[in-house]
């Protein structure tokens, strides 16, 4: 299976490098293919109103924030900077200091003071009998 998709390795990114192309009929319809064949392929502007004008002629670094080119620049490098600096850094050292969720960081530090203090003592790290069973109530055979 592998070896068989390690063949378009090589062909996937020159055919994704290709622009799309438009094939369009040259010849004359016949008559069994009926009146299919593309006539236009952009509708015709209005020459005689004013015409819209793209962004990018009258701006060639347009980014798309606003039509005047300084408000522009400076949109982006604000946005840019709020979007990519402060959330990195603000967010970032926010969900550092978040609080220990379930306390598993104490958990941790308590049972490894435990450890070291029964080590030091000279006891069993669990004992046998974890519970105290003269605490332990249990039911009588005749109770259910």
């Amino acid at each position: 299976m592998l070896s068989r998709l390690s063949r378009f390795g090589l062909v996937l990114p020159r055919s994704l490098s290709v622009p799309p192309a438009r094939f369009v009929s040259q010849s004359k319809p016949s008559s069994a293919t009926g009146s299919t064949a593309v006539t236009e392929l952009h509708p015709a502007a209005d020459k005689s109103g004013h015409g819209e004008v793209s962004p990018y002629v009258k701006n060639p670094d347009y980014h798309g924030f606003s039509s005047d080119p300084v408000q522009d620049e400076w949109n982006m490098k604000v946005g840019f900077f709020l979007g990519i600096s402060v959330t990195l850094v603000i967010g970032g050292a926010f969900i550092h200091y978040l609080p220990d969720h379930g306390m598993r960081k104490w958990a941790r530090r308590e049972a490894e003071q435990l450890i070291q203090e029964r080590e030091k003592e000279g006891l069993p790290l669990i004992a046998e009998n974890y519970y105290d069973t003269s605490k332990i109530i249990l039911p009588t055979a005749g109770d259910d």
